[in-house]
């Protein structure tokens, strides 16, 4: 039976590669409707290769560009916009399964309605569950959700785990999750050298291809301290549980340890494909189009602790782990202007950790209750956060 997918960021990276299995296995899986931001070339083409019956652009004025090409071309697509949409065409019934690959907070409202769907949700934006995991966790488990992690080193723990880690981690004797990390383009670059990074540098990723803003998280090791707290949430594991292992090959994703002394580890290539297709197809193994790991190739495989000073953010994200309540909405809300900030130009790269530092301290944090404190607390510390840039004083 065919499965209708839709893709949340269909344009990004994630989105492409998803696309690409569906390319794969036309009879397994549909692409139903296909949602970006501002790229309405690149999503006119996928509407021309996929023939989704949806597409959903954020803004109106670019989703009505669309719609006109899309009709002038004689495609079946009906062209939509807004949060609205992406919330109705990740929770209707004809929809089996939805990839949350929208970049940041934005991916918050239709993750979390697919969720309360009891839909079976993919998912790669690791913010839902660093701003409303609680609530999240809360809307899968009541309302009968299937949730697949998609980043790569929480699929792979999902692999390393047994079926019934549900139970409690503790309960199916794992004693610690090891969530490896690249450590990015700047570990072994003195820390005095750090400010003069520019954007170029800080996207130039040495082993996976990424979006801006996830390459610049993944040079400050953001990326890995929001994972810490997506695996907290998606695996109940408290924070003292969770050990971050800087591995620069890449080549293992993740690992658990259990207290028999054995250790479990994905391994595979740097190729998103791989967990993508774990999701879509799980629990069957199906054709990702990636290649077998060459172990020979690999020759070596290195291991380092992190260094919380180099990385700054690494610890502000354990810091508000072990806070709670809206803390971590606050950190992420904050990173998301600083990146964008040195992403312009506005603010150094020393100065995103400054700034995240700058605003979690200016800004207590209060329960996450409902959604609406979480939305609430995520303006606060965008608003702090843009003062913060603009008077320079981080800059």
């Amino acid at each position: 039976m065919t499965q209708n997918i839709t893709v949340l960021g269909s344009t990004g990276s994630i989105g492409t590669s998803t696309l690409d299995v569906i390319r794969r296995h036309p009879s397994r899986y549909r692409a139903f409707a296909l949602c970006a931001h501002t790229q309405v070339d690149a999503l006119f083409e996928q509407c021309r290769e996929f023939h989704p019956p949806f597409a959903v652009m954020r803004d109106a004025a670019l989703a009505a560009e669309l719609a006109g090409r899309c009709r002038d071309a004689g495609l079946p697509t009906e062209v939509r916009h807004g949060v609205d949409a992406l919330i109705e065409l990740s929770s209707l019934p004809e929809v089996d399964a939805v990839m949350a690959a929208i970049v940041g907070a934005a991916g918050l409202a239709p993750t979390l309605a697919a969720a309360r769907a009891g839909k079976r949700v993919m998912l790669a934006n690791k913010e839902v569950l660093v701003m409303a995991g609680e609530l999240f966790m809360h809307a899968v488990r009541d309302c009968g959700a299937t949730l697949l992690p998609v980043d790569s080193e929480h699929n792979a723990i999902f692999q390393a785990l047994p079926a019934d880690f549900t139970r409690g981690l503790a309960a199916v004797g794992v004693e610690r999750i090891l969530l490896t990390a690249s450590g990015g383009p700047f570990r072994n670059v003195a820390l005095a050298d750090l400010g003069a990074v520019t954007p170029e540098q800080a996207c130039a990723h040495p082993n996976w291809v990424m979006g801006r803003k996830i390459s610049v998280d993944s040079a400050t090791m953001m990326n890995k301290g929001l994972e810490v707290i997506e695996a907290r949430w998606l695996f109940d594991a408290p924070p003292e549980m969770i050990q971050v292992v800087v591995h620069p090959q890449s080549v293992i994703h993740s690992a658990v340890q259990y207290v028999d002394g054995s250790t479990l580890a994905q391994l595979g290539n740097p190729d998103m494909r791989t967990p993508i297709v774990c999701a879509m197809a799980w629990p069957e193994r199906i054709a990702a189009g990636v290649a077998p790991l060459d172990l020979f190739k690999v020759g070596r495989l290195d291991f380092f602790a992190p260094d919380f000073e180099r990385f700054r953010c690494l610890q502000l994200a354990y810091d508000v782990l072990r806070e709670g309540g809206t803390a971590p909405a606050i950190l992420n809300a904050a990173n998301e202007v600083a990146v964008a900030a040195f992403l312009d130009r506005r603010l150094s790269f020393l100065g995103i950790a400054r700034l995240n530092e700058a605003v979690l301290a200016a800004l207590p944090a209060g329960p996450e209750g409902s959604l609406d404190d979480v939305i609430a607390a995520d303006a606060r510390a965008r608003q702090l956060a843009g003062v913060m840039v603009a008077d320079g004083r981080f800059a």
